[in-house]
C-alpha cells in the first residue's frame, strides 16, 4: 500500500509541475513571442496614445462623430464581466419595446440616412460584446458622422469601405466593419472632434 501510496503521489506531483506550471509557461511565452498584440487582449491606442479599449470587445459610443455599435444586452452595455444576450424571444413585448425605440432615436439621430435600417443596429449579439457591425451598418451612419465633423460624406465613405474586413479565410463568417478601428481610423483622418472620446 505504501509503494501504491508513493508511486500516485510522484504521478500528481509530475503531472502538477508539468501541465500547471511548465506547460502554461510555455504557452505564455510563445504567444507573447509570436502573437503579443492578441495575447496581451489586442488593445488600441488612440492619436495621443492612450489605451481605449480592445478591438475584440465593442463599447458604447454616443458622440455623432463616431460610429455606433449595435445595441448591448451585456450588464449595462459591453460589460465584458457580463457577457450575455438578452435571451428575449421573438414575441417578447420588452424586446419589441427596445426595437422600436431604437428605431426611433436612430432615425431622429440620422435623419438623413437611407429610410431602410440594417438590422444589426437594433439587434443586440448573443454574447453583448461584439465588436463588429456589418458594411450596411456602418455605411448607414455616413451623413451624420460626415455632418459632424464638417466633410463630404464620401469621404467617410471611403473610411468605412477601407476598413472592411473580409471572411476568415475567405469562407468563414461574413464581411464586418470593427467600431473602434474605424473610430480610430476616423480621428486618424479627419482629426479627433473637441470634447470627444470614441
Amino acid at each position: 500500500m505504501k509503494t501504491e501510496f508513493l508511486i500516485a503521489l510522484r504521478t500528481t506531483l509530475v503531472t502538477l509541475v508539468l501541465t500547471g506550471l511548465i506547460y502554461p509557461i510555455a504557452i505564455t511565452g510563445v504567444a507573447q513571442a509570436l502573437f503579443g498584440h492578441k495575447a496581451n487582449g489586442s488593445l488600441l491606442k488612440d492619436i495621443d496614445g492612450n489605451v481605449i479599449g480592445s478591438a475584440l470587445i465593442g463599447q458604447v459610443t454616443n458622440t455623432p462623430a463616431y460610429l455606433q455599435p449595435r445595441p448591448s444586452a451585456a450588464g449595462t452595455g459591453y460589460d465584458a464581466g457580463a457577457s450575455s444576450g438578452s435571451n428575449l424571444g421573438p414575441t417578447s413585448q420588452k424586446l419589441s419595446d427596445r426595437v422600436k425605440a431604437d428605431i426611433e432615436r436612430l432615425k431622429k439621430e440620422n435623419p438623413d440616412a437611407p429610410e431602410t435600417i440594417p438590422a444589426d443596429l437594433v439587434t443586440a449579439s448573443g454574447s453583448g460584446l461584439d465588436p463588429h457591425l456589418t458594411p450596411e451598418g456602418a455605411l448607414w451612419q455616413t451623413e451624420r458622422i460626415a455632418k459632424a465633423r464638417n466633410v463630404e460624406p464620401e469621404r467617410v465613405k471611403q473610411v468605412i469601405k477601407s476598413m472592411i474586413e473580409g471572411r476568415e479565410l475567405g469562407i468563414f463568417g461574413e464581411p464586418r466593419v470593427n467600431v473602434l478601428q474605424t473610430n480610430l481610423k476616423l480621428d486618424d483622418r479627419f482629426g479627433k472632434p473637441a470634447a470627444s472620446q470614441p
